[in-house]
């Protein structure tokens, strides 16, 4: 009996040495990226990305945001409410750009400090928020990206 259960733990110690490896298991994805309205938080939906952990990286590019969004509620908001962007994770992303897409326009939106402003006239808004980790020694260099949409309902 002895023998048998040193063989089983040593095929134990095989499979854990064979599945870890230093390779990850999970699929190279980037962080989950939220909305923050009057203290509420909403995730937002991962859109078109590129991302690299260890020794897998992985590019997907997916559809604009009207398209990724047409299942989902937009979050309602007050006219010129603060939306804040939240992400946990390290590091931050170093460059972003946010997009305001309605009635087939689309125009950059201000960021400060990690928040906007929404818009003053009612209606439904489309955001396509894009983010960055540059490669700080290398110029013009990421080193990993993600773009998420989010859409909004000024009531």
């Amino acid at each position: 009996m002895k023998k048998r259960y040193h063989i089983i733990a040593l095929l134990g110690l095989i499979i854990t040495g064979c599945t870890n490896n230093g390779v990850t298991q999970e699929e190279p994805k980037p962080p989950k990226a939220f909305i923050e309205v009057d203290n509420e938080r909403f995730e937002t939906i991962l859109g078109t990305y590129c991302w690299s952990t260890k020794d897998q990286a992985e590019c997907v590019d997916k559809a604009g945001p009207i398209e990724l969004l047409e299942e989902s509620e937009p979050i309602e908001v007050s006219p010129g409410e603060s939306v804040a962007f939240i992400m946990e994770y390290e590091p931050k992303p170093n460059k972003i750009h946010v997009l305001q897409i309605s009635s087939s326009e689309e125009s950059e939106v201000e960021i400060s400090n990690n928040h906007f402003t929404a818009p003053a006239q009612k209606g439904i808004y489309y955001y396509s928020y894009g983010a960055w980790w540059m490669d700080e020694k290398k110029e013009n260099t990421s080193t990993g990206d993600a773009n998420y949409a989010f859409a909004i309902e000024v009531k």
